[in-house]
């Protein structure tokens, strides 16, 4: 291994490049794109999967490790050089798709077509039923899935990148998409995606509560309610299903001074505000404040360990 100032060097470096071709480029074709891979897996693994719930949750853990060792295997074999890294780790981001989803619903919503507008939501950004949600429902979920999304696609892989390479970036986004696929609690996936949810939970728990600080950090910056996005997500993160997801979702909240809301689950943020198509705008703009903010402390992250560097004995 290297040292560690030259270490941080080359994942900041691959990182940096990372961003910077995803910014470009987006994501590939999806019958080209590491994700659908793992998806094909994971189909394969429910099509074998047996039908009693002990072994259906057994079969779930092994076939999630099956593709941990797989998955991990490839990217411990991938060239070690920064830019070789930074070319694969963007196939793992999305931001810029998932922009580009958001901007399309709030394009539908500001031309006044409710219907295209659910349709987008519903195709590209959740997975809740969309026929029957009002305009500001539509705005919010957009938003919701902008805030959460910052954490899944891309605060999370940054951060498994930076602590364990690739391979632990590989088997992040291997997890995060077996939770998307098996991570509901039905007949069908009750047993089957358990363990796949419990590790996304625990792997998800710091990327989240770093994403809440970032939009707080990015609102104090855009429009002085970073307290504000704060206190929300202290307040409301907890209400969600999930351990992790409530986080961003109610520091946006906060952020845009607004109540985003998932019919008969939730409501995070106490605004007066109802999402509409620019405050969709406003989050997005938000969210590109974050990635400055991503960026600069990467940037801070390599001119410190090329300092850190340069001062060490030869």
């Amino acid at each position: 291994m290297p040292p560690i100032p030259n270490l941080i060097q080359q994942r900041a470096a691959a990182a940096l490049a990372a961003l910077a071709i995803d910014a470009a480029l987006g994501d590939p074709p999806n019958h080209l794109h590491p994700v659908g891979v793992m998806g094909r897996w994971l189909r394969w693994g429910e099509q074998f999967a047996p039908s009693s719930p002990g072994a259906r949750l057994v079969w779930g853990a092994v076939w999630l490790a099956g593709g941990w060792v797989a998955f991990g295997g490839v990217g411990a074999l991938a060239p070690r050089h920064w830019l070789a890294q930074g070319v694969l780790m963007s196939l793992l981001l999305a931001y810029r798709g998932l922009d580009r989803a958001v901007a399309e619903v709030e394009a539908a919503l500001a031309a006044g077509d409710l219907a295209e507008a659910r349709r987008l939501l519903g195709w590209h950004l959740v997975s809740r039923p969309t026929d029957d949600l009002s305009a500001p429902e539509v705005a919010g979920a957009a938003i919701e899935s902008l805030a959460e999304n910052l954490s899944d696609s891309v605060v999370a892989p940054l951060l498994a990148f930076l602590s364990g390479g690739l391979p632990a970036m590989v088997i992040y986004r291997f997890t995060n998409t077996a939770d998307a696929m098996w991570g509901y609690r039905t007949e069908r996936f009750e047993h089957l995606g358990k363990v796949v949810a419990r590790c996304d939970d625990v792997f998800n728990l710091a990327p989240a509560r770093l994403t809440a600080l970032l939009i707080a950090l990015a609102a104090q910056l855009a429009n002085r309610r970073g307290r504000a996005a704060l206190a929300v997500a202290w307040r409301d993160a907890r209400r969600t299903a999930s351990p992790n997801a409530g986080w961003p979702m109610a520091a946006m909240a906060g952020a845009l001074d607004t109540v985003l809301t998932k019919r008969d689950h939730y409501a995070l943020g106490a605004g007066q505000c109802l999402p509409n198509a620019a405050m969709i705008g406003e989050a997005r703009r938000l969210g590109q404040l974050v990635m400055a903010l991503i960026t600069a402390g990467l940037l801070g992250a390599l001119v410190f360990a090329r300092f850190a560097e340069s001062r060490s004995p030869q």
